[in-house]
């Protein structure tokens, strides 16, 4: 089995930070990247919003992908109650996983860093 190093950026910001270790603790995932996305939209520069998660973890084996987000949303539920607006997910199986990140999020009509 493999594991592939959990990435940080550089400028990751309090929430950002938040969801990784809240993320790792529950699932404990053989890789996870997590990416505030808020930049591609229409809000104030460093607030955090909109997020991107891919995650590979066993807790996923045999689990259809809306079970394996049902899961994700429920470790984050009470963020997701006041402090996340969005959330991209992408969950897997180790064995699904083959290295790439997860695909680009879409164009929004707004934000700072298009």
């Amino acid at each position: 089995m493999f594991r592939s190093l959990i990435r940080m950026a550089a400028t990751e910001g309090p929430m950002t930070k938040h969801i990784r270790e809240k993320l790792s603790e529950h699932f404990k995932p053989v890789h996870l990247e997590v990416e505030c996305e808020s930049r591609l939209h229409n809000v104030p520069k460093d607030v955090e919003i909109h997020f991107r998660v891919q995650i590979v973890s066993d807790k996923f084996d045999g689990l259809s992908k809306i079970q394996r987000h049902r899961l994700v949303n429920k470790c984050l539920a009470e963020e997701l109650e006041s402090d996340i607006h969005a959330l991209r997910i992408q969950a897997l199986e180790p064995k699904e996983y083959d290295g790439k990140a997860q695909d680009a999020a879409p164009k929004c009509g707004g934000g700072h860093g298009l």
